[in-house]
């Protein structure tokens, strides 16, 4: 029990919520953790693996699914580099499209707030544009 961790000092550690090692219990991405004698709940070095894995892809934009189906893979052990960089690769797709999507709605609300005159009076050419049918 010496090397276990209680929530908060893993929360700590890892530098995320406690609610977000809450949230990922509840939905079964890591496991149910052991309870000390008084309640605590302990994690130990493959919980604390586990969790800074699922924080780095999550920080990397990976969706809830994407998560489970990499640690489901990762887990079976039978899985090879090619596979998971092929996941990889088409994920860096889906940030690409994101991020055009991204530059289009950009350039849409500058041409909108290029319209605007920005008197003093209610009378905003961003509100009329948005307003449109």
């Amino acid at each position: 029990m010496r090397d276990a961790l209680k929530r908060g000092q893993l929360s700590r550690k890892l530098g995320c919520n406690l609610e977000t090692i809450r949230y990922y219990e509840n939905i079964g991405l890591i496991g149910p953790a052991d309870r000390s004698a008084s309640g605590h709940r302990l994690y130990y070095k493959t919980d604390i693996d586990r969790l800074r894995f699922i924080l780095r892809l999550r920080q990397l934009g990976f969706s809830i699914d994407d998560v489970r189906s990499l640690l489901e893979t990762v887990n079976s052990g039978d899985f090879t580099c090619s596979e998971i960089a092929e996941v990889a690769e088409q994920h860096i797709l889906t940030i690409r499209a994101k991020i055009n999507d991204l530059k289009r709605l950009e350039r849409n609300l500058t041409n909108i707030t290029g319209q605007c005159h920005r008197g003093n009076t209610p009378d905003c050419a961003v509100i009329d544009v948005l307003s449109e049918e």
